[in-house]
């Protein structure tokens, strides 16, 4: 048994404490909002998970410090532009010994980092050494169903990875260990990117065809960028790549592939994102993407036109033509 701090209590963030709660562990679940928190303390349940409760080894707060303090895992799910402000400020009352889990997926708008670099700011040098990255291809209400999944976790220090890995299953899903902590944040981040532009093409009435051209060539753009950072291409291959792609880009609880369909169906950026009710990582992604990409020297078509459709009024017919309209070049290039 553990004590384990979840800050986030999203759909994902629920989920996993849930899991941890049913399999024994005491929790600190920590909601920003001071009503949502008293709400699902007193009710034992999510809005977000219809038909599942909290186990009563969950303990809903809105107190950072008392949700943070004396733990021995913290796992951070908050929206990914929300880390540094949230976990900065938990930072000062984490033992330092404690192992960080992230499970937030996106990259930094202004600095344009990966999770990991901002944790290497806002944590000290051991906690940020040691901290792991949950990545791959899990919707929450089926995780918290019980059904069978895969993840992967990555982290620099071998011995911590191993004890995160070892806590982790306790959730009844196979987990994977790399060390590839940038493959694994890039390829979770910019998914969401892709997703969009997927359920973009399926909202217009196109079919499996374009869809999975704009996935396959997604990826392509997604291990370009990845590399050019210093990632391992296989990992691409992987749960956080290829895996995660695969499920944000077809499945019908996919944020990201949702906010895509209302698009392509004709309906207002802010119409979406007020319908859907949770973030979308995708739409902020994409801004940081296409200046990644530009920074890294990366050709990146699908993401320079996602960014031109979800930030500079780019009107979306005009998306597949800026795509089909591109000079003819080999597969590979």
């Amino acid at each position: 048994m553990s004590d384990i701090a979840v800050i986030g209590a999203g759909s994902y963030g629920t989920c996993l404490a849930m899991l941890f709660g049913r399999a024994g562990h005491r929790v600190s679940l920590w909601a920003r909002n001071a009503e949502t928190a008293a709400a699902m303390q007193a009710s034992r349940t999510c809005s977000y998970l219809p038909g599942h409760s909290l186990p009563a080894t969950i303990t809903v707060t809105s107190d950072l410090e008392a949700a943070v303090r004396g733990k021995q895992f913290v796992v951070g799910v908050t929206p990914s532009h929300g880390a540094r402000e949230v976990l900065g400020k938990a930072a000062q009352w984490m033992d330092p010994d404690v192992v960080v889990i992230n499970a937030s997926k996106g990259l930094e708008d202004g600095t344009l980092y990966t999770i990991d670099r901002v944790y290497e700011e806002i944590f000290p040098e051991r906690i940020a050494m040691r901290a792991t990255y949950l990545s791959g291809p899990t919707f929450a209400t089926e995780i918290a169903q019980g059904t069978p999944a895969a993840i992967v976790l990555a982290g620099r220090d071998h011995r911590t990875t191993e004890l995160a890995q070892e806590a982790l299953k306790t959730l009844h899903f196979r987990i994977y260990r790399t060390d590839d902590v940038i493959g694994v944040l890039i390829g979770g981040a910019l998914k969401n990117v892709i997703a969009i532009g997927a359920g973009v093409s399926d909202g217009m009435g196109f079919g499996s065809n374009t869809r999975v051209a704009l996935m396959t060539r997604g990826l392509a753009e997604i291990t370009r960028i990845g590399v050019a950072m210093g990632a391992n291409p296989l990992t691409f291959m992987g749960l956080s790549g290829m895996g995660d792609l695969v499920l944000t880009c077809s499945g019908d609880a996919s944020r990201n592939r949702r906010v895509g369909l209302a698009l392509g169906k004709g309906k207002k950026m802010a119409d979406v994102l007020a319908e859907i009710g949770q973030v979308a990582e995708g739409v902020k992604t994409a801004k940081v993407a296409k200046v990644l990409a530009d920074k890294m020297g990366v050709d990146a078509p699908i993401m320079h036109v996602m960014h031109a459709a979800l930030h500079e009024g780019m009107p979306i017919k005009d998306v597949v033509e800026a795509l089909l309209s591109r000079p003819a070049k080999g597969e590979r290039d």
